[in-house]
This record gives C-alpha cells, sequence and structure tokens, in this order.
C-alpha cells in the first residue's frame, strides 16, 4: 500500500506520538515500554494503520505495535494515533527482516494483513510466510506461536497453508469468504475496498504445534 511521497514525511514520523524511532534498543524490554505485563501483538505491514489502531482502542488489555517500511504509508498511521489517546500502541518503521533484533521470545501474536504476495517463484523467499520468514518469528514469539492472516490472494493464502503446516503450525481456522462486516472483524483500509468491490478475502488462524522443531 504506497501512496505518493507526503511533504515532510519523516518529520512528521519521527515527532509521532507513538512512534518508537529506535526500536533496537528494547529488544527483550518491550513491556517495560509499555509498562505492563499485557501480551504484544504486531501487525507486519500495517499500512495506513487502521487495523492496529482500532485493535489498540477495542482491546485495552493487550499491547499492539504496528511495523511498516514504507514513509509514505506509515505517516498516515502517525497522523491518525497522533489525535487519540492510547498506552497500548507503538508504531515501528523497519523491515520485517530485522524483527529478530527488535524482539526476543516477546511476542504473543503476530497479524500478516495483505502482505505483497510477491508471485514469482524467484521472489518466493521474500513472501512473510515463507520458511526464511517463519523461522525469524520463531525466534521473536513467547512459548505459544500464533498467526492470523487475511489476503485476497488465493494462490499466497495456499502458499501460506503449505508452508505454515510443514513447518509445524495447524489451521484451527481457515474460510475463503470471510464475512468482513461480522462484528468481531476489524478491516484494513485493503479489505474495505475489496469489500465494497465484492473481491472474496481469504483467512486462516495458525498455532505451532508445541515441541515442534
Amino acid at each position: 500500500m504506497r501512496l505518493k511521497n507526503v511533504h515532510g514525511a519523516n518529520e512528521i514520523i519521527v515527532k509521532g506520538k507513538y512512534y518508537v524511532d529506535n526500536p533496537f534498543i528494547y529488544r527483550g524490554r518491550w513491556n517495560e515500554l509499555f509498562g505492563n505485563d499485557n501480551p504484544i501483538y504486531i501487525e507486519i505491514g500495517m499500512g495506513k494503520g487502521n487495523f492496529i489502531i482500532e485493535n489498540a482502542k477495542r482491546y485495552p488489555n493487550a499491547n499492539f505495535i504496528g511495523i511498516e517500511k514504507y514513509d509514505s504509508v506509515i505517516v498516515r498511521a502517525i497522523q491518525k494515533s497522533n489525535e487519540l489517546d492510547l498506552n497500548n500502541l507503538k508504531i515501528v518503521r523497519m523491515d520485517a527482516n530485522k524483527l529478530d533484533l527488535v524482539f526476543d521470545k516477546e511476542i504473543d501474536m503476530i497479524y500478516l494483513n495483505f502482505s505483497d504476495p510477491w508471485p514469482k517463484d524467484r521472489h518466493a523467499k521474500r513472501r512473510l510466510t515463507s520458511p526464511i520468514f517463519l523461522s525469524i518469528y520463531d525466534k521473536i514469539f513467547k512459548a505459544n506461536k500464533k498467526i492470523i492472516m487475511k489476503t485476497d490472494n488465493i494462490d499466497l493464502f495456499n502458499y501460506s497453508l503449505d508452508m505454515l503446516i510443514s513447518y509445524g503450525y495447524e489451521i484451527i481456522y481457515k474460510t475463503c469468504e470471510l464475512d468482513c462486516l461480522s462484528e468481531d472483524n476489524i478491516m484494513t483500509e485493503y479489505e474495505e475496498k475489496f469489500n465494497k468491490q465484492g473481491i472474496k478475502i481469504n483467512k486462516l488462524i495458525a498455532i505451532k504445534k508445541e515441541n515442534f522443531k
């Protein structure tokens, strides 16, 4: 979800109310930053922030971190969140391949919403459900490992199912026709657009089997 460059984006981002400028120094200490021992949920590729911000508003007893690498997108999330009063939200600008340098056995759940499908076979390792990334997630998860994924791309969805299962995850929920308007579903910007266009949304919930290596 890349947008046109926003004038002064970097200055807006670094002054963001919930922006963490140097996340690497909090590795292993994110609960200290939040000031509580509540579970920590991260969204990798948060786009303009609708999903992670709404989660933080709806669930005050959990901590939420939105991760995004593109300035042109993250600036929108910064602008939205600046208007709110939340104590359970942080926003981080970084590439997902550095997650294990920022977190250490402290994440309870990962959201993957409408990730780049990288459709060409030679780019498969860049998919956020590739074995490369699944191995990184192993390093940042606490004892329980849970991934929730939504995508409009059926090829990425099927690939992700195969990779997760082969990596020891149990698929406890899956659908290729998500009811986007259900009360417990929080939509991303992409999801709102696709729902209006009648495009079907795929969703899975996966939990890694205990003691699987």
